[in-house]
Order: C-alpha cells, then structure tokens, then sequence
C-alpha cells in the first residue's frame, strides 16, 4: 500500500535538460557545509516559497537564477510572485545575491551570482562566509599563472675546440681613450626641462651655465616622482610682470616649492599592487549592492523595513465618523449665547 503524503506543498516540476545556464562566472553557487538533502527540507516555509526552493535546490551548479528565467520553469506563478518568493528565502536565511569583481587591472569586470544554501542560516554566518568568499577573490586575482612551465630543452654539448698551435702575439699597443658616446653626455631630463623654460615663457631665459647651477636641484623633484610637466608648470605658474633674475627667481621657486617625497608603491616583483575591492551584497528585493554587514537578511534598510510590515498587515483603521448631531447642537448653543 502506497505511503499516504504527509505534506500538502506542491511538488516543484521535474528539471528541463534544456535549462538555461548562466554565463561563465554567473548563475548558482552552492553554499558549503550543508546538511544531506531529506524530504523535510522548507517544511517552516510557506507554500510558495516552499515550490520555489525545492526547484532551486535541485538546480545544477552555474543555472540562471533570473526571474525571468524562473518564471518561464514554473507556471503555477508569474515573475511578480517569484520575485516575491526569493526576497522571502533571502530572510529565511537560503540565498544572497552579490556580485563580485574578477580579473585584474582593466581587465576587471563585476559579475552577478547567487549563493544558495538548502540549510537556513543567519546573518553572522553569510557574512563570514561572504567575506572569506572576499578574501579567496583576492588570492586568486593576486596569485601568478598557473600556466605549467615547459622545461627548456638540454642545450646541445659544445663541439670539443680544436686544436691549434701556439702562435706569438705582438706586444699589445697601448689603446687610445675612447670618445665618451652621446648618451652618456646628454643633457639629463632635469636640464632640458630648465633650458626649454624660456621659450615657453622669455622671463625665464636661462643659459647654459645656469642650466646646469640649477640641474641638481630639477633633478631632486623628478627623484621624487614628479613629471616634467608638472616641474614646468611649478616653475612658470604665477609669474610677475618683471624677474631681473630668471636664475635667482628659479632657485628660490626649486628651494621653496619643492614636492614631498612619496613612498614608491610597488611590491617585491615590480609590479603595482591591486586595489582590493570587497565582494558586494545586492538586495534581494530592489538591487541596491552594500557590504554584506550592511544587508541583513539581504535586504537594504528600505526594503526590510516594508518586508516587516507584511503584506498581510491590517491597514489602520478610519477614524470614526463625526457625529454631525452633537456638532449641530453645539452650533445651536453658540448661536445663542451670541
């Protein structure tokens, strides 16, 4: 004799080999540590929600979590009910919508997933989790290639040299020095940033003595980071009518205004270190993103505070009627008096 069902929820539809899948990176995560799946899962949960969350439970890993996609795998409730549904596990403690930034650099694009969790769970749980989800995002984003290195093939033995016979050398001849080359005689950028000062502005002609008084001093604000342009345009911002002296105006200007020196920012391998950026919680109900601490039951403030009113909450009463006899009356009375 067939076992009598013990509960009255729908059972949720059996799924489609054709259900769509989210874009890489998108759609469905599993949650860990869950307890093993019974038939007394969402039985504390109301009748839709309970439909929708058996459906969910059962959806592969990477499924599309959309409403409208939800929808279109249930018919016995619109976008709006399912909708509705999923704001209702969010509080219940079962899914969080974030999204969550991946790659690196430019490269770095936000993409939209929801954690689902077949076991309740509170606030102070999903907010560990999600930052420990944080956390794992920056390793990874951090970490190197994990391309294999392929091994350079074995160079080949050199040919065994041959043998020739001891020949007398000539004395060698004393070289004469060679000519220093352009490049290491250039003038350094700090120079012909000072030697291109007068013809951006004739006050602050300069010769080549002069340019190469002040060098050391230009040289010092490129050492702390500064471009040329911005040397340019500390020098040559905010001119009088009249400099008697370009060099003895420029000098006091390098003396006076010379920039901080910043700490360099590079970490051991030369490169930029990221920006960590933290995994964001959408709610549930409207989208708005906030940090997960900021979101509980995965609701933004707005949203929770109408969700705790309840759909179901008795709209306040009118207030009575005035009784028009009693005011009739005392119009009466007042008439009188007067």
């Amino acid at each position: 004799m067939a076992a009598r069902q013990t509960s009255s929820a729908l059972q949720p539809p059996a799924l489609s080999d054709a259900y769509p899948m989210a874009n890489p990176g998108y759609g469905k995560r599993t949650a860990p540590d869950q307890l093993p799946r019974t038939g007394a899962d969402f039985t504390a949960l109301p009748t839709r929600e309970r439909y929708v969350a058996g459906f969910i439970d059962h959806l592969p890993e990477g499924a599309s979590m959309s409403v409208k996609q939800l929808a279109k795998q249930l018919p016995l409730y619109g976008q709006q009910a399912i909708s509705s549904a999923l704001t209702a596990l969010s509080v219940a403690g079962h899914l969080r919508r974030v999204r969550c930034p991946v790659g690196a650099g430019e490269e770095t694009r936000w993409v939209f997933r929801t954690f689902w969790s077949r076991t309740a769970r509170d606030n102070e749980w999903w907010t560990t989790f999600l930052a420990t989800e944080t956390t794992t995002a920056q390793a990874t984003a951090e970490a190197p290639s994990l391309t294999p290195n392929t091994p350079a093939p074995a160079p080949a033995p050199a040919p065994a040299p041959t043998a020739v016979p001891q020949q007398r050398t000539p004395p060698p001849r004393p070289e004469a020095p060679l000519a220093p080359s352009t490049a290491e005689t250039g003038p350094s950028p700090a120079y012909l940033a000072l030697a291109h000062l007068g013809r951006a502005d004739h006050r602050l002609a300069l010769s080549a003595d002069d340019c190469t008084a002040l060098e050391p001093q230009a040289t010092e604000w490129l050492a702390r980071g500064v471009s040329v342009d911005y040397l340019t345009s500390a020098l040559t911002a905010g001119l009088p009518a009249a400099i008697d002296s370009p060099v003895g105006f420029l000098r006091h200007r390098l003396t006076t205004k010379a920039p901080p020196q910043l700490p360099t920012e590079k970490t051991g391998s030369g490169t930029t270190a990221p920006a960590a950026r933290s995994l964001l919680v959408e709610c549930t109900e409207c989208g708005t993103p906030g940090p997960p601490e900021a979101l509980p039951d995965g609701l933004c403030r707005p949203c929770r505070e109408t969700h705790s009113k309840g759909p179901g909450d008795p709209s306040p009463a009118p207030a009575a009627a005035p009784d028009i006899k009693a005011r009739m009356a005392n119009l009466r009375n007042l008439l009188r008096s007067v």
